[in-house]
């Protein structure tokens, strides 16, 4: 994405959803579909709590298989497993404020990938996000930066300069930049282009089909997850 007009018009058309649906069977289901499947379950208020019991965590013990990793927003209201109606093994979860992704998370994002055999990544936003809020009302980057220097400790502070650092960021216009929402999903699209181009594990499995990384954007008003298209 190297021009602003393209940006837009992907953060504006790049969510769908469909309306909640009854409880339906996940065996058979990609692991995009089970996702979307158990968060309809959730929406509908039929969640089916799966891999919850003690066998489940005995089963476990021999090791682990999750069907995705999930980096998402730490925010309490963002529960990975919940939202998605998963259970214990299920999601590789890598969670930080505002989603970020440093070297910790990415090294963390490819031991799930080469090691636990992950063929999805979601890159999981939200509304009203706390971290992205911080960074609309710190003002621009260079205000950011100079405010770090000042306070080489503040690790808030990082945080937000690492978002304002962000070319998909930088590519919002001003007259937008209050605008938390465009804001939030700015972000999200970082997350997936920052995986997409990550070498030496992720971008060669992207490019042969092998890996599949998107984006999506919670609501918190309904509980839907609104996936890239």
């Amino acid at each position: 994405m190297k021009n602003f007009l393209s940006a837009l018009f992907f953060v504006s058309l790049f969510f769908s959803c469909s309306p909640p649906k009854t409880e339906i069977d996940t065996s058979t289901l990609s692991p995009l579909d089970r996702l979307k499947a158990g968060n309809e379950n959730f929406v509908s208020g039929h969640s089916m709590h799966p891999h919850e019991t003690p066998d489940r965590i005995r089963e476990l013990k021999k090791g682990q298989e999750p069907f995705v990793v999930l980096v998402s927003c730490s925010d309490s209201r963002v529960p990975p497993e919940l939202i998605f109606d998963q259970g214990l093994g299920d999601v590789f979860s890598i969670r930080t404020a505002g989603n970020v992704i440093g070297d910790f998370e990415l090294g963390s994002i490819e031991y799930a990938v080469e090691h636990l055999h992950c063929k999805l990544i979601v890159v999981l936003g939200h509304e009203n996000c706390g971290a992205i809020q911080a960074y609309a009302s710190s003002g621009n980057a260079e205000h950011s930066e100079e405010h770090n220097a000042e306070h080489s400790e503040d690790h808030i502070q990082s945080l937000i300069n690492y978002i304002a650092a962000e070319e998909e960021e930088k590519m919002v216009p001003e007259s937008q930049k209050t605008n938390i929402d465009t804001l939030v999903k700015a972000n999200i699209v970082h997350g997936v282009n920052l995986l997409k181009s990550s070498t030496p594990i992720l971008k060669p499995l992207f490019d042969k089909g092998e890996l599949k990384i998107i984006g999506a954007y919670y609501d918190l008003d309904s509980g839907s997850v609104l996936f890239e298209k």
